[in-house]
């Protein structure tokens, strides 16, 4: 089955207003006209709203990451999935700084990714083992772990709006990366055969399976070559446009 591939920046938390503004004024020309990958840019909170009106017009997706699981309430600092309607398509939901600055677990992404749902909104859900997971063996039963409990309750109709984002938490931040031959096993032989058996072969093979973790403009077209590596989840290299769009022609 061909998968139109996606890149997606994380920008995580960088770039003030007028940053944003400047940032997506640098990308916007570089990915001008692709047509076969999905673009998504995904700031800060703050910057939603900026970037929707920078990106008006644009084939460039705008994503929030993160959001809470409860509509509205005493919650200071959060935001509800309500509150992204209309600012943005995608939300990144587990993300491995998430789960391991901020506490969430399998359950409060399942929560998440439900909520998200319910609002319209696409999700891109992480995955990921560490270090002392991967050097363990256990990989496979961490990653397959992640992937049946966030996807709880989580029918096939809404499947159609999920991406999953398979990232090393070894691999984020460090400079290190796995091995594009490594990666692609993890994707093709412990995500896959899970969104199959939760949503039946086609719609299974249909979902979208990003690579993230160090992810740059000389190591992109390598990864993305791989059989199911789908694109990527960009963090540090799409802060700066050139890098980005050059990863963004990696995918074509």
């Amino acid at each position: 089955m061909h998968r139109k591939p996606m890149v997606a920046g994380n920008w995580k938390m960088n770039k003030s207003i007028n940053e944003t503004r400047d940032l997506l004024k640098e990308i916007k020309p570089l990915v001008e006209g692709i047509e076969d990958v999905t673009v998504v840019v995904c700031p800060p909170f703050v910057g939603l709203a900026i970037a929707k009106q920078e990106l008006e017009g644009s084939q460039v997706h705008i994503g929030a990451q993160n959001m809470h699981w409860e509509n509205s309430g005493a919650y200071t600092g959060e935001v509800s999935a309500g509150m992204l309607e209309g600012l943005a398509e995608y939300v990144i939901i587990g993300h491995s700084e998430r789960r391991a600055l901020f506490g969430e677990t399998d359950e409060t992404v399942n929560k998440k990714v439900l909520a998200a749902f319910g609002h319209g909104l696409k999700v891109i859900m992480c995955v990921g083992e560490t270090l002392d997971e991967n050097q363990a063996g256990k990989t496979a039963e961490v990653v397959s772990r992640q992937v049946k409990e966030g996807l709880k309750s989580v029918s096939v109709d809404q499947a159609r709006g999920l991406t999953i984002a398979y990232e090393p938490v070894w691999a984020i931040g460090t400079g290190l990366a796995a091995t594009p031959e490594g990666a692609n096993d993890v994707h093709k032989k412990v995500i896959r055969p899970i969104l199959r058996e939760l949503f039946g072969r086609e719609p299974g093979d249909a979902i979208l399976i990003l690579y993230g973790g160090s992810v740059n403009d000389k190591n992109a077209r390598e990864l993305f070559s791989q059989s199911d590596i789908d694109g990527g989840l960009i963090g540090g290299a799409s802060l700066k446009a050139a890098s980005f769009a050059a990863i963004v022609q990696a995918a074509r």
